[in-house]
């Protein structure tokens, strides 16, 4: 009996070892689940432990019940664990602790980058037209007046002036004012834009022999009529006075007379593919004010007084959008308001023009155009002979490097005589100018023009004038500038000789 009572206890040690083996397997069991689902899966949501059906809880709890002989403990320890969740509410919300409390931080934290955002990582650059644009140095702010900006200037100078003219030197110093403002518009269809100009000379002394005012304005209002029609409303008025060796300049005046001219036209502008159609009417008016001799004799000019109008048509056609060739006629009529002036002339007459030429536009670097052609004038007076020239017009636009502009014109008129017998001449002008910016402040000029004036045969002898300046002008600031200029002008030809030399210091204030 010593055996079997030897057996018995045996198989009770064993039995009891069992129960300790399937104790400590149900213990392990829930623990080892739990650990594998804090690795949330692919879509991110993190499931209760309760209800976690991924193949990764699958084999976590498959893993645990190795070497095991039976399920039912396995299954009273989860409920267990269970138990013990719903007693946790980060459990029994689905939730685990530390995880979503990082998710719903600020960054960093780690995050699922397989799936979309919101808001994408790279906003991109800005539109062009929100983002801050570059200001130029020294340039103005400009005033603000409604839908239109008014950038306005003054200029207080003190320059001095020699004259040589025909063996005699006269000298003058003097203070120019010079006002200077353009007015442009800001609306979203069409365009208005207005520039002008005005300079009062007053001697350092008590005369006033040479003093030189000016006045400049011009407006022009651009129509956008449709997409391919564009139409010009223009209007303008000048003051200057005639200088001393003009071929019309009074001998022997201290005081030349002034001249008023009023200026206005409207044009029309139309693609048709590549054809483009231009229709033009312009409209002049010029006034003559009274000069004075030496000996205080006032001379009237009123003879000299006239109204213009001239149309133009022209054809062009577009090669490329670099080049329009066109062709162009135009016709004009004046008339003076006495029919016969100082001298019994009858100076009413009639032009008529035509001439070709090229638009070209190359960009920023080269723009304008250039033309020629003939040009005659009939006078109503038979006495009077008719002029005829070729003519040269154009302008162009050129920018060899980045902060240097030149700036270059060709003009050809008919210029109306008062001389008794003379009908009048024609006149050829070429202009240049030359900007550089030296540095961000400094800013470098040079100008030069050419007028000849080519007589009849049998008139005055042909007159050149010749013209050339530099300057300099120092952006103290924003609305601050100092200016420096010196000139050289002469005029040779015609029983003229005239030598003019000016020089100045100003500033200018701007805003």
């Amino acid at each position: 009996m010593k055996i079997t009572t030897k057996t018995g206890g045996t198989r009770q040690k064993r039995r009891t070892a069992l129960g300790l083996l399937l104790a400590c397997s149900a213990l392990v069991s829930p623990a080892a689940a739990q650990t594998r689902n804090v690795f949330p899966p692919q879509n991110g949501s993190l499931p209760s432990v309760a209800n976690a059906t991924s193949p990764t809880s699958n084999t976590a709890s498959n893993t645990a019940l190795r070497g095991s002989t039976s399920a039912q403990p396995t299954t009273n320890a989860t409920n267990a664990v269970d138990d013990q969740n719903q007693d946790d509410p980060n459990v029994a919300t689905g939730t685990t602790p530390g995880r979503n409390q990082a998710a719903n931080q600020e960054p960093p934290y780690e995050d699922d980058l397989n799936q979309p955002r919101e808001e994408p990582l790279d906003r991109g650059a800005e539109p062009v037209e929100t983002q801050e644009q570059p200001r130029e140095p020294g340039d103005p702010t400009g005033i603000r007046m409604g839908s239109f900006l008014l950038r306005p200037s003054i200029n207080q100078s003190i320059d001095t002036e020699t004259r040589r003219s025909n063996g005699t030197k006269i000298r003058r110093d003097y203070l120019s004012t010079a006002i200077r403002g353009t007015l442009t518009s800001d609306w979203s269809r069409h365009s208005l834009t207005v520039t002008g100009e005005g300079t009062l000379e007053r001697n350092l002394g008590s005369s006033s022999q040479g003093e030189q005012p000016e006045a400049n304005i011009n407006a022009d209002l651009r129509l956008d009529l449709s997409n391919d029609t564009v139409a010009h409303i223009t209007g303008g008025y000048r003051f200057s006075r005639e200088d001393d060796y003009d071929p019309n300049a009074l001998g022997g005046a201290s005081t030349q007379p002034g001249v008023h001219e009023f200026t206005g036209g409207a044009s029309v502008q139309r693609d048709f593919g590549k054809v483009r159609g231009t229709a033009a009417l312009d409209l002049s008016r010029a006034a003559y004010t009274d000069a004075k001799l030496s000996d205080g004799t006032i001379v009237s000019t009123k003879d000299r007084n006239r109204t213009g109008i001239d149309g133009r048509l022209r054809l062009g056609y577009e090669l490329s959008p670099a080049l329009v060739p066109y062709v162009e006629v135009a016709t004009g009529r004046t008339f003076y308001d006495l029919r016969r002036d100082n001298s019994g002339y009858a100076r009413s007459s009639q032009s008529y023009a035509a001439r070709t030429g090229v638009e070209f536009d190359l960009g920023e670097k080269l723009r304008g155009e250039i033309g020629t052609g003939y040009e005659v004038v009939d006078y109503e007076d038979d006495r009077l002979k008719s002029v005829g020239a070729v003519t040269f017009n154009g302008s162009a636009t050129w920018s060899p490097q980045r902060g240097t502009n030149v700036d270059l014109g060709l003009r050809t008129t008919v210029q109306d005589s008062t001389t008794p017998g003379e009908s009048g001449w024609v006149e050829y002008q070429a202009t240049a100018a030359l900007t550089h910016e030296m540095r961000d402040n400094l800013i470098a000029r040079l100008t030069g023009s050419t007028t000849l004036r080519d007589f009849p045969s049998g008139g005055p002898s042909d007159e050149t004038v010749w013209i050339g300046g530099a300057g300099l002008t120092w952006a103290i600031n924003r609305y601050l500038d100092l200016t420096g200029d010196v000139e050289y002008e002469q005029a040779g030809g015609g029983g003229t000789n005239d030598k003019i030399v000016r020089a100045g210091v100003g500033l200018t204030l701007k805003r």
